[in-house]
């Protein structure tokens, strides 16, 4: 029986012991959850640049980016067959809401109803982004208004419940006490509560880093190992990627109309284009001989930023890019958007039973814990089992520990470990180091040599407890790469 098969059977179990209670329906919809999309929150200080960042993810400007009423509301994206607006109120039934949607984000009319008094708005829209992740938008933490702020903390870190979200995309522009303090709220050494095994940290707005520089996203880079090493943020957040938030979503949305105006831009010679974009003001002002009138190069700043436009326009002058369709890969790729999406489908995507199954197991040991009735022991029985027993439970524990520190020993073995169990990844590839294209007999040569190596590691008296029992899970994490190579075979 596999994982999300025993979750479902405890689902039902549980469902049995409240029936005829509100808590059933509760229970009901949190096994309907276990064949939805995975659900991933997108958190971060106020101007972290998350609503940018999420329209980078779906593909399209869905989210609001300026500082509207609806950018205070917990939002969420999700796939379905047609477009809808939904508001969910604190209290009374849900309403559907107005919209439109010109060209850009989409603009809801909240039809009287006060933001503060909404608890969610729910938009439906068909995207491919969309049918594997359900995006929730949250509002800034650190806002001016503590109700806005503390909006996502009840979101993410709820008092008496299991947070909606399976994992956690943050946006931060360096390690705030704010940040640090919002992750730990939800960093449990278990496996209750988003954890850095299923958050992922976004060194936002990185272009801004090397104020707008060609070299700008090499120094982000080298800023976001240097956070993804340190001891407190590992402790947060499985891996740091830096994003230009803005040049990801335009990557994903650009028009042949931008394109040609910034042909002019790249047609210019190199010095007299260097001093067009020294600033902002001389671009919008300067040079009328270009050919582009102040609207216009004022909407190419406001779609790319000063760093893009000189990204751009030379990739375009060294025919790096030829193409619209051209231009927007290499600006997916350069923008960190490509990168990103690899980590979340690596770390998130294929792990997306492991992470559903523990948002469900939490959430029926929560009800049980807080609403016990005649029978609920032996649901709770069932869930300590599982959770005891499953091995991606146990590789997640012992990469909660790594990454608290409390698994200690030669660097080397420590990363080697890591990968193993997969902090890099799920994908075998992933966890052996090898190309993802590598051969079968080269991926079961090497998992032989892990498997020995970390048996001789688990049966040597000289190991300390903890990494004993690390090692004997990387034992059994070999085992599983073999037998699922050998069924390939």
């Amino acid at each position: 029986m596999t994982l999300v098969e025993s979750t479902r059977a405890v689902l039902g179990q549980a469902i049995a012991v409240y029936r005829g209670t509100a808590d059933a329906a509760v229970l009901a919809g949190v096994r309907d959850r276990l064949d939805a999309p995975l659900r991933v929150a997108v958190a971060g200080r106020v101007k972290a640049g998350k609503s940018t960042l999420l329209n980078a993810l779906v593909g399209e400007r869905l989210a609001p980016t300026d500082a509207g009423e609806c950018t205070r509301i917990v939002t969420w994206y999700r796939d379905g067959p047609g477009y809808e607006v939904r508001a969910t109120p604190k209290d009374g039934p849900d309403r559907v809401l107005r919209f439109t949607r010109d060209d850009g984000a989409i603009e809801v009319d909240l039809g009287g109803l006060d933001s503060a008094a909404v608890e969610r708005l729910t938009v439906t829209w068909p995207s491919r982004a969309l049918s594997t992740l359900t995006l929730i938008d949250t509002p800034g933490i650190g806002s001016l208004s503590d109700q806005t702020a503390r909006r996502t903390w009840d979101l993410l870190v709820p008092d008496d419940e299991e947070t909606p979200a399976d994992a956690v995309v943050y946006l931060l522009r360096h390690l705030h006490p704010g940040d640090a303090e919002f992750l730990r709220a939800f960093h449990d050494t278990e496996v209750s509560r988003p954890s850095p095994v299923n958050a992922i940290g976004v060194l936002s707005r990185a272009d801004e880093i090397g104020a707008g520089r060609l070299d700008s996203m090499a120094s982000a880079r080298r800023i976001a190992g240097r956070l993804g090493g340190d001891t407190t943020v590992r402790r947060l957040v499985q891996s740091v990627v830096p994003v230009a938030g803005l040049l990801a979503e335009t990557a994903v949305t650009l028009t042949e109309t931008e394109v040609a105006w910034l042909r002019r831009v790249a047609g210019l010679p190199v010095k007299p284009a260097e001093e067009l974009l020294l600033s902002a003001d001389r671009f919008v002002n300067t040079m009328p001989e270009l050919g582009l009138t102040s609207i216009e190069r004022e909407a190419l700043l406001a779609r790319f930023g000063l760093f893009g436009v000189r990204l751009t326009s030379t990739l375009l002058r060294r025919e790096v890019a030829t193409t619209a369709t051209g231009l927007a890969r290499e600006l997916a790729e350069r923008s960190g958007l490509t990168r990103l999406r690899e980590i979340v489908g690596s770390l998130f995507l294929e792990r997306r039973d492991v992470l559903k199954s523990r948002s469900a197991l939490l959430a029926v040991a929560e009800l049980t814990r807080s609403r016990p009735r005649p029978g609920g022991e032996a649901v709770s029985a069932a869930v300590e089992e599982i959770m005891a027993s499953a091995h991606p439970f146990n590789e997640l524990r012992v990469l909660s520990s790594l990454r608290a520190g409390w698994i200690t020993g030669k660097p080397e073995a420590i990363a080697d470990l890591e990968r193993l169990i997969g902090g890099s990844g799920n994908a075998v590839s992933d966890r052996l180091r090898l190309p993802p294209d590598a051969p079968a007999a080269e991926q079961s040569a090497t998992a032989l040599e892990a498997l020995a190596r970390w048996q001789r590691r688990a049966e040597n008296p000289l190991t300390s407890y903890e990494m004993t029992v690390a090692a004997r899970v990387a034992v059994r994490s070999c085992e599983g790469m073999l037998a699922g190579l050998e069924r390939r075979r």
